[in-house]
């Protein structure tokens, strides 16, 4: 505890009297600053012991005196020492009776104490508070350390909450609680996750306070990166004390710690993973499983999917090359990756390097986050614009994939999309896979991420691709635009009403070519439809004679279809 004017009158040493203000004795003292200013206001911060001589106070003057001590007490002075037998034999009575009026301590100094005396008690109290404080704090430290090393992140919240009577709670990067200390405090730090989210949009460090006096809660970034990885939360009664602040700074750095690897550890891990996943795309699982070791293990132990993500500008300047790849086309290199497993997972960097950009560092915590709280192994390979993702099969983190897309997929149709955000995402999921598929699984994901593109969604699984029909592929503006461009020549003909050429067409090629059973349907003579077909191959300029000419034809009749 601080010193105070109560301490100060109980110190043998300086015999001090108190003549008003009784009932504010336990106000705390800062300092004690001596000045003979008739107005020494400006030169103070508040909690001071003014002590003072009165040499330049008409000190017998009351209404003088009344807005003295007022003005000292507006600028919340501790209190006022009096010195007697210096200009004044005694304290005179118009001061006494203001200081009591207003509710300012005073104290009568006797001839014998020297100012300085008082200074250095109030000195001296200062400082043993500071060391017990700092004294305090070390003990706080080596049990916080004990707890970290023994109990984890849990047994540190725990021990946390007990150094500063209160509660004490754990963020990751989506602000989502991973551990509280009381139990019961989750479900308070959980009505915080607007805040943590306000707190990881700044600059880190930084720290936030909510609440009111009686319900305190103290937020702080943890990690060194530009992005926080996590978050503290400490929510106590009162403002923390000296040792209390020691406790919360110990806890910080432990944790940062805890959350924050080694940068020679994480690129050794980025290396191994890199490693892998070549291995499986190569070909080479029991390689890839040998070099995963306990990292990947249970990853590659079970079938997995495959994910591919990049932001929607980067698909926008790929969508026409991919109309163009080759369907059995070998997987592109990837980077170095970034494993997640377990428990790491909750601090673990998003990155390979510098992390990835905007929306894709979004998902990337996004799922991480998932895969953390479910304690799943997860792989996360920076790829150039691209982000890849080899996840269980059903896990969270495919779930967590799947769930983020929808609301991406649900804010734009809903207009509810938040403002600047037009680059969010775009994913393709492969069919379940074991460590022998993995290139197959990577050359789906990569064809359901074309499909999303061009679907306008955030995500599309390889099954929508592989089952239904192929005209559903057709539904996109490009595909339309391409069939308009083929039949406009002929539409144009038709509607001069010099014949129905497109129906003649469809009927035609819906028939494979059968010109009495085509002239059926169209209720015309099949020399009529021989007519027809070479007035379409001379407007055309293709001959019906070529497969993929007539391929294309159905294939834009089919996209038009629900046009006509």
């Amino acid at each position: 505890m601080p010193p105070t004017l109560a301490s100060l009158v109980h110190h043998s040493a300086l015999k001090l009297t108190v003549r008003a203000g009784e009932e504010r004795l336990a106000t705390p003292v800062r300092w004690a600053h001596a000045s003979e200013l008739a107005d020494p206001v400006p030169y103070m911060e508040g909690g001071e012991l003014l002590l003072i001589t009165a040499l330049k106070l008409d000190a017998e003057d009351p209404e003088a005196m009344r807005r003295y001590v007022r003005r000292l007490g507006q600028a919340g002075v501790a209190g006022l020492g009096f010195a007697v037998g210096v200009h004044y034999a005694t304290i005179p009575d118009a001061l006494v009776d203001a200081a009591a009026e207003e509710g300012l301590p005073l104290l009568e100094v006797p001839r014998r104490t020297p100012f300085l005396a008082i200074s250095k008690a109030v000195s001296a109290a200062i400082s043993a508070e500071q060391y017990q404080a700092v004294t305090a704090g070390f003990a706080a430290q080596r049990d916080l350390t004990k707890q970290a090393l023994g109990g984890g992140p849990a047994g540190l919240l725990a021990a946390l909450a007990g150094q500063v009577d209160g509660w004490a709670a754990l963020y990751d990067a989506t602000g989502a609680v991973v551990a509280a200390a009381p139990e019961w405090a989750a479900r308070r730090a959980a009505r915080l996750t607007p805040e943590v989210e306000r707190l990881h949009a700044r600059t880190p460090p930084a720290s936030l306070v909510v609440g009111g006096e009686a319900d305190r809660v103290e937020l702080h970034t943890l990690g060194t990166s530009r992005r926080p990885r996590a978050a503290l939360a400490v929510g106590t009664g009162a403002p923390l004390g000296t040792a209390e602040r020691y406790a919360v700074h110990s806890a910080i750095a432990l944790l940062t710690l805890t959350t924050e690897r080694s940068r020679s550890l994480h690129e050794a891990e980025q290396r191994v993973g890199a490693a892998v996943l070549r291995m499986l795309l190569a070909g080479e699982p029991e390689h890839a499983r040998t070099a995963a070791g306990s990292l990947y293990g249970d990853l590659l132990d079970a079938p997995y999917r495959l994910i591919i993500a990049e932001a929607a500008s980067a698909t926008a300047a790929r969508a026409h090359a991919d109309g163009r790849t080759a369907p059995h086309a070998a997987p592109r290199p990837v980077d170095a990756p970034r494993p997640v497993t377990g428990e790491r997972a909750v601090a673990a960097p998003v990155r390979a390097g510098e992390p990835p950009a905007g929306p894709l560092a979004a998902l990337a915590e996004h799922v991480v986050a998932a895969a953390a709280r479910a304690g799943e192994a997860l792989l996360v390979v920076p790829d150039g614009e691209r982000l890849v993702l080899l996840t269980a099969d059903g896990g969270a983190a495919a779930r967590a994939c799947v769930g983020y897309a929808a609301a991406l997929d649900q804010a734009r149709t809903t207009g509810q999309a938040p403002a600047g955000r037009t680059d969010e995402p775009v994913m393709g999921l492969s069919a379940p896979a074991g460590p022998i598929a993995a290139a197959t699984a990577y050359r789906q994901a990569e064809q359901a991420l074309s499909v999303a593109r061009r679907r306008g969604r955030a995500l599309v699984e390889h099954e929508e691709v592989a089952t239904g029909s192929v005209v559903q592929l057709l539904s996109d503006d490009a595909v339309r635009a391409f069939a308009d461009g083929l039949l406009r020549a002929l539409r144009e003909h038709d509607a001069t009403g010099r014949g129905d050429l497109v129906a003649s067409l469809r009927a035609w090629l819906s028939r494979h070519g059968q010109w009495d059973a085509a002239a059926a349907e169209l209720g015309v003579h099949r020399h009529t439809l021989r007519y027809r077909m070479r007035r379409v191959e001379e407007i055309l300029g293709r001959s019906l004679d070529d497969p993929d000419v007539r391929m294309e034809l159905w294939l834009a009749l089919k996209a038009t279809s629900g046009t006509e």
